[in-house]
Parts: structure tokens; C-alpha cells; sequence
């Protein structure tokens, strides 16, 4: 490992204020994100660093990193930006954070830095560059598993199949992981990206970007360490900023 420890960008969550009375966190808007985010990072080598939602700055801060992390969270990409003219019924948007986080991506791929898409991250991978999504599983894939898992998130809720000779297969050394699963959504067609891991129902589970050094989205949260998979998976990246950063 070289004494400079890669910079990772790792975009967080916005929430309301909490209503007078209800004992929310506070009384005015507030970023959050799940503490293992950074420690999976730390861990793998890499230096985190916490990113607002001001996209009119994100060429600025990407300026400074060697590679963006795109987190998940409970909410939807609109489903206007891949051309839907209706959005189902548990849709929920965060329209600001959406914003910011596309201009990180497109920053990041302007100076071809690594990214990493997680859950809704990936989501938003596959629709900015030109994919759709099914904006219920549920309804959309008839028999398909419960990818909202009722299990704890630290546990596995189902297996992915790895599709050998991609990038992701050759990160984690494997062509089956267990994950956990926690979306309601998936992505339908991954636009320039290719599908390289499903679901024994079929659902995408992940993609990546061809000819890019490193553009992954994986619908499961790797930052959990569920398998050995999840560790190599961080480590690639940071190894891939690491690269970028000399």
C-alpha cells in the first residue's frame, strides 16, 4: 500500500426535519449514512470522505478524489429520467440528492476515476448511462424472490450468479456470492452497461461499464461483508483509485 491512501468519495442520504415533538434527529434538514460505508472503506485501504448534494460544486470535489462510491438509500431515480411517463405507486424520489449524485457521476467519468454504484447507486448507474428500471418487482416479475429480504440486512437474503469472464467475476474469484437484498426496484435494461450477476429469478443484480477501468453497480450492499466477495469487491476499487491517483 503506498503512504497516500486513495480518496474515496461516498455520497450520503438527505433527510426532512424531524416535526416539533417527534424526536426525529433534528429540526433541520440532515445527511446521513450507515457508519460501515466508511469502515468497509477504511478497512480496504482507502480514505472516505462524505459528499453533499450540491451539484453545481460536484467537478470541484471529484477534482479531488481518486473514486466516487454511489450509496443506496430508501427511494427511487424519477422515473422520467429513463423516460417512464408514469411512476408506480411506491415510487418515492428524492429529486435534489438525484441531482447531485448524476453530477458526481458524470464528473467522475469526465476524469475516469473508479465508481462504485450500490442498490440505488447502481440503479442510477444503469440510467444515466441509457438503461431503464422496473419500478416494482413485485408486479413486474411475477414469482419472483423477495428481494426486500425479511431477514436482517447484515444476513444473506438469496445467492447472485456471477456471469463468468466479466470484471466483477474476476474481482470476487467466484461465480456464485450470497447477499443481502433490500430494493424494490431493478434495472430493466442496463443501456451501455452489461449484466454481470443475477438472481436465480433473473433479476439483474449487477452491472458494469465495458472498457471503463472500474464502473460497477451491484444491487446488494457490499459494505455489509457478507462473503468474501464483498471485502475483494472494496478492495478492487480501492486498488483501481489507487491506480488513478498516480
Amino acid at each position: 500500500m503506498s503512504a497516500r491512501l486513495p480518496l474515496i468519495g461516498i455520497t450520503l442520504d438527505s433527510e426532512p426535519p424531524a416535526p416539533v415533538g417527534t424526536g426525529g434527529y433534528s429540526r433541520f434538514p440532515w445527511y446521513a449514512i450507515r457508519q460501515n460505508y466508511m469502515d468497509m472503506t477504511v478497512a480496504c485501504g482507502g480514505l472516505p470522505v462524505a459528499l453533499g448534494h450540491d451539484p453545481g460544486i460536484a467537478a470541484q470535489m471529484v477534482s479531488r478524489l481518486d473514486a466516487v462510491v454511489i450509496t443506496g438509500g430508501a427511494f427511487d431515480v424519477p422515473p422520467a429520467l429513463y423516460g417512464a411517463t408514469q411512476a408506480h405507486a411506491t415510487v418515492q424520489t428524492k429529486p435534489r440528492r438525484t441531482v447531485a449524485e448524476a453530477a458526481l457521476f458524470e464528473a467522475a467519468m469526465e476524469k475516469g476515476i473508479p465508481v462504485l454504484g450500490i442498490c440505488g447507486g447502481m440503479q442510477l448507474l444503469a440510467v444515466l448511462l441509457g438503461g431503464t428500471l422496473v419500478q416494482h418487482i413485485p408486479d413486474a416479475c411475477p414469482g419472483a424472490l423477495a428481494h426486500e429480504q425479511p431477514n436482517p440486512r447484515d444476513e444473506a437474503g438469496h445467492d447472485v450468479h456471477v456471469v463468468p469472464g466479466t470484471a466483477l467475476a474476476r474481482l470476487v474469484g467466484a461465480t456464485r456470492l450470497p447477499v443481502n437484498s433490500s430494493h424494490h426496484q431493478a434495472v430493466r435494461d442496463p443501456g451501455r452497461c452489461v449484466a454481470c450477476a443475477h438472481a436465480p429469478d433473473g433479476v439483474i443484480e449487477a452491472i458494469e461499464l465495458p472498457g471503463h477501468p472500474f464502473c460497477i453497480g451491484v444491487q446488494w450492499h457490499p459494505e455489509f461483508g457478507i462473503s468474501a466477495g464483498d471485502r475483494l469487491l472494496f478492495e478492487g476499487l480501492i486498488d483501481a483509485a489507487g491506480q488513478a491517483g498516480t
